[in-house]
């Protein structure tokens, strides 16, 4: 069977330990990835940030609005 390059930066550790071409085997094997790929659930601080954000969104004159970011940190820096 004919085989191509895939170029890919590792570290030396991780090269020598043969582990690209295991999961590469793996994969064939298992006919796919050899693991389950899901997505991370947001925790409680990143679930209230998407809804802060959401609200903002659908509510903009309720949140003070900076013409730039140096007006914006003149502000912060004032308050500090």
């Amino acid at each position: 069977m004919p085989t191509t390059n895939i170029n890919v930066r590792v570290d030396k550790e991780l090269k020598e330990s043969a582990a690209i071409t295991m999961f590469l085997k793996s994969a064939v094997n298992h006919d796919g990835i050899p693991f389950e790929i899901k997505r991370n659930v947001p925790n409680a601080k990143t679930r209230a940030a998407l809804a802060e954000y959401e609200e903002m969104k659908n509510d903009p004159e309720k949140y003070k609005r900076y013409s730039s970011f140096d007006e914006l940190l003149s502000e912060v820096m004032t308050n500090a």
